[in-house]
């Protein structure tokens, strides 16, 4: 294959993974959109995937999201760790909490699902300013192909079984 022909593959392929790759994206919102609204008032947590006249190949189930404790306000949270655990302070050009003392600190208040450290040295229970439990990773979900699913979804592709079910329209100039 000479450059040209090479180059010209590359910017085809590009084409077409791009229009594929925003719709997949607007797909994964609207599954998304819907498996939280289906959780919210019917208690279901996934769905089957099934080929146009064809067998299930896969099941998409929602993941929770997560939540953990997060700086919010640096100021008052570096304000408390210097009146609390002043040698937990780094003094350069700014103050700073020391990244490894933050870090286990949240990670405690993390755990504990809650704003408030205790102290193990000395039993002081601190409600930590300029912090809060936030969400940390949006609800999200997956899908899981059963073992010859894949497979099953070229050859419906190739067969020109998906075309008006999953494709986007290719259309011209990019117009929509």
């Amino acid at each position: 294959m000479s450059l040209k022909e090479a180059a010209a593959r590359e910017a085809y392929l590009k084409t077409l993974v791009d229009v594929v790759n925003d719709a997949y994206k607007a797909a994964r919102a609207e599954t998304q959109t819907l498996l939280d609204a289906a959780a919210e008032e019917t208690g279901a947590r996934q769905v089957a995937v099934t080929l146009p006249n064809g067998p299930d190949i896969a099941t998409v189930s929602l993941a929770s999201g997560e939540t953990a404790a997060k700086v919010i306000d640096e100021e008052k949270f570096t304000a408390w760790v210097r009146e609390n655990y002043a040698s937990e302070i780094e003094r350069r050009f700014v103050t700073d909490v020391r990244e490894a003392f933050k870090k286990k600190l949240l990670a405690e208040m993390t755990a504990a699902g809650s704003t408030e450290y205790a102290d193990p040295e000395t039993g002081v229970i601190h409600d930590v300013p300029g912090v809060a439990i936030a969400p940390a990773r949006a609800r999200t979900h997956a899908v899981r192909f059963k073992k010859d699913g894949r497979d099953q979804v070229m050859a419906a592709w190739r067969e020109g079984r998906l075309a008006t079910v999953a494709l986007p329209e290719l259309t011209a100039g990019g117009a929509e």
